[in-house]
């Protein structure tokens, strides 16, 4: 069903098609063409880490994570239970016991004052997840990860060119994750990208991507024969994807100030009406920067937050609640998850809803969706 105002519209910046022509005319399609190599030299350079290798997914840049960490079989790993599925399939594919930890109740950022209780003899790896763009507490989670000799990886899929005092998220653990799917602030559809800032992992890295080869070692002329050499998978992105990612990064600022705006919007012209229904909205702290990735609400219980979505869409507005908490998933209880665990993943997870937010939205639009929420009146509290 078509919403007239949808959760999220997929945006074209402009060079998508032309560069997409290119390729077809170079007849490369396959990856690691031109615009692969494109993409790689603008994040590298923005961002000013070691290395970036564009994949087929955020989830096989999570995947690609856990092979780097070394992760084992009978090994544990730290994150929030407020997560997407893939933040903990990567680890658990590899035989992790995943360790879920409560998110904080103003940022539902993973609780860096609940970590060190979780820290065993066999926790591999932490994995801070960015929610909604903005920085997890990265001193106190590198503090406890250096001392442990933990590996940190970032799942920054919400938040590229975020920052964390002064300091771009998904250059503080020793790899981090990024997400181009069309839910993005930047999308080629499908596709992610892997940040190495290790500069010990680059090469295997690049090995893993190439399905466990030396290949990229032989193109480089620096074997005269390529040949399987470790574990991996095809990762690679097709040339197509890289050309229409490339257009999106290029209008990066633009696009930045797109979303700013109707961050700024909602966060301006709902403060009265949320400070009168009891309605949290969400935080920021002075020392984050972040990417204007979504905007959401809690609503006061899940009885208003299911009312609210009937409302919204009764006026032809989609909004969209968010993760059901891992812990108490069918396979989050076989790890021994158990109500209780995570109170505060928990109770917003009932309660979260994301209004309706991509980078072409009207003034129009806006003012609809403000003007459907002040006009809710069903509050059950």
């Amino acid at each position: 069903m078509a919403f007239r105002i949808p959760f999220n519209r997929p945006y074209i910046a402009g060079s998508e098609f032309k560069y997409m022509a290119q390729v077809a005319e170079s007849r490369h399609f396959s990856g690691d063409g031109q615009f692969t190599k494109k993409c790689h030299a603008l994040l590298e350079s923005a961002l000013g880490v070691p290395k970036v290798f564009l994949t087929t997914s955020c989830t096989h840049a999570l995947e690609m994570s856990a092979i780097l960490a070394d992760v084992q079989e009978g090994d544990e790993v730290i994150l929030p239970s407020f997560t997407f599925v893939s933040s903990v399939n990567a680890f658990v594919l590899r035989g992790a016991r995943p360790v879920f930890v409560d998110v904080r109740p103003d940022t539902l950022n993973l609780d860096e004052r609940l970590i060190e209780a979780a820290v065993t003899e066999r926790t591999k790896a932490i994995v801070p997840v960015h929610y909604a763009g903005v920085g997890c507490e990265m001193d106190t989670i590198m503090d406890i990860a250096n001392r442990h000799d933990i590996a940190v990886v970032e799942d920054n899929a919400h938040g590229l060119f975020g920052k964390y005092k002064g300091k771009y998220l998904g250059t503080f653990g020793a790899v981090a994750t990024q997400s181009f799917h069309e839910t993005k602030n930047f999308t080629c559809g499908e596709g992610g990208a892997l940040l190495v800032n290790d500069a010990d992992m680059i090469e295997r890295a690049e090995i893993l991507r190439e399905k466990g080869t030396n290949r990229s070692r032989f193109f480089r002329g620096m074997v005269d024969k390529y040949t399987w050499v470790d574990v991996g998978s095809s990762w690679l992105p097709s040339e197509l994807l890289a050309a229409f990612l490339y257009a999106q990064l290029e209008e990066a600022a633009d696009i930045q100030a797109r979303r700013q705006r109707i961050w700024t919007y909602y966060r301006e012209n709902l403060g009265e009406w949320a400070n009168q229904h009891g309605v949290q909205m969400p935080t920021v702290p002075d020392y984050c920067e972040q990417p204007y990735h979504m905007f959401y609400i809690l609503l006061p219980s899940l009885e208003e937050r299911t009312a609210l979505i009937d409302h919204l869409k009764s006026r032809d507005i989609l909004s969209v609640f968010h993760y059901l908490p891992l812990h108490l998933s069918d396979k989050g209880m076989a790890f021994g998850g158990k109500p209780g665990d995570c109170p505060v993943t928990e109770d917003v997870s009932d309660r979260l809803l994301r209004l309706p937010f991509y980078n072409d939205m009207t003034e129009n639009d806006l003012e609809e969706v403000v003007a459907a929420l002040q006009g809710f009146e069903d509050w059950r509290h």
